[in-house]
């Protein structure tokens, strides 16, 4: 008598027991014999292609950047999402670094405050309007209130000051009143409408 084979048995892994056959569930792809579990995994941080362990996926965005990539930009503020100290982008759209997985973000494309500088070190025209404009004090809040803003301005190149107020107002900062920061964002604008 010929031994089933357990790979395609009813009730082996990736098979539903049906009524007399075993039918493969979508999506289920036996390992091969000395395969690891799980391959690594990609994610692009700053124009640089990573391949990041399975074992970091379960990792907060935040806890990864800081501690594993060492780009400490982003901040630990409140640590639940309120406060945007932790923001970065995720494909040019702010994310909660504090809230979100490294697996939430896994084929994506992240900037952190790292990347938004020229590659020779220079400040970006907008990091260079916080520092004109006097938008920065104790600097905790600044990455991430630059990065709402870059994200803000990608897409309204030309904003008045109320949209750019409500495009901030997720961000909390003790220090500047807003008014300095709002300054920052129209100043550095027209760089938007020719550069971007």
């Amino acid at each position: 008598m010929k031994k089933a084979d357990p790979s395609t048995a009813a009730g082996a892994p990736g098979f539903a027991r049906g009524s007399t056959s075993a039918v493969l569930v979508r999506g289920y792809k036996p390992r091969a014999s000395g395969e690891p579990k799980a391959r690594p995994l990609t994610l692009v941080v700053n124009g640089r292609n990573l391949r990041i362990p399975a074992g970091d996926r379960r990792k907060d965005l935040l806890t990864f950047l800081r501690e594993d990539l060492d780009l400490t930009g982003a901040k630990r503020g409140c640590g639940i999402g309120v406060c945007g100290a932790c923001t970065v982008l995720a494909d040019n759209k702010p994310v909660r670094a504090c809230r979100t997985l490294v697996a939430d973000v896994l084929g994506r494309s992240l900037t952190t405050i790292e990347g938004l500088a020229a590659p020779d070190g220079g400040l970006h025209p907008l990091q260079q309007a916080f520092v004109d404009c006097g938008a920065i004090q104790c600097g905790f809040c600044t990455p991430g209130m630059v990065l709402t803003a870059h994200a803000f301005l990608l897409k309204h190149p030309a904003p008045g000051r109320n949209e750019a107020r409500r495009a901030i107002s997720a961000n909390l900062c003790r220090c500047t009143g807003y008014q300095q920061i709002i300054d920052a964002i129209m100043a550095a604008a027209p760089h938007y409408k020719i550069k971007e």
